[in-house]
């Protein structure tokens, strides 16, 4: 139920303009990625629809097309639930993310220039600080980040639509344990900034691939709330 409230701050804004339902359905896209709504919750529509200031309607669609997508569960005479991801969903999509961002960070070693180096070395820098201030969602968001300009400098069209499709559900998974994972990874990220510094193809890829193994196996030995 969510007569609990959400955390302080979890509900974002509906910016306008833009249809209703489609505002709706990112709000609460987001607040499930970032696990403000966790697996297994219960969504009530009047609750959700009081809590984004919405009639229950565009709530209705949007629970409707996440279930389609696969990040809600609709029960018959139950209700809706923020589906719980199996450990087979989980090593499945880690598993395709690895051999995304493997080729990635190769093409980003064989093409990079130094504007993109930096734009590496300022995220990562931006993840330390969070990991060091306990910032679970900083280090979440600027990871998320960190990967996507990865995929940027690949400069792979193709590459970084197919990554868009997986970054969101990455995020859901990497959100439980970036605590755990905490100064070990931006360890990791520093390790693939100097590989494609050095235009090392071979190395990034490697680097890049051992890094998304160590996330996909952190997530399956992962302690269970």
């Amino acid at each position: 139920m969510l007569s609990r409230g959400l955390p302080h701050g979890a509900v974002p804004k509906l910016e306008r303009p833009g249809p209703l339902r489609e505002r709706v359905y990112e709000a609460l896209l987001e607040l499930i990625t970032t696990r403000a709504l966790r697996p297994g919750q219960h969504l009530v529509e009047s609750e959700l629809a009081g809590q984004l200031g919405v009639s229950r309607q565009p709530v209705r669609e949007a629970l409707q097309r996440l279930n389609t997508e696969g990040w809600v569960d609709l029960r018959p005479a139950q209700g809706a639930f923020v589906h719980e991801p199996t450990e087979e969903e989980a090593d499945q999509l880690l598993t395709v993310r690895t051999l995304l961002e493997a080729e990635a960070a190769r093409l980003a070693a064989a093409g990079a220039d130094e504007a993109g180096v930096d734009a590496l070395e300022g995220l990562c820098a931006k993840g330390e600080r969070a990991v060091l201030d306990d910032d679970v969602d900083g280090a979440v968001a600027a990871n998320a980040e960190f990967h996507a300009k990865v995929m940027e400098l690949a400069g792979n069209a193709v590459l970084s639509e197919l990554a868009a499709q997986v970054d969101r559900r990455v995020r859901w998974y990497y959100t439980p344990v970036a605590r755990q994972r905490g100064k070990q990874s931006w360890i990791e990220h520093r390790e693939l900034i100097a590989a494609i510094t050095a235009g090392d193809e071979r190395r990034a890829t490697a680097v890049m691939r051992a890094h998304t193994e160590h996330t996909r196996r952190t997530y399956h030995d992962r302690e269970r709330p």
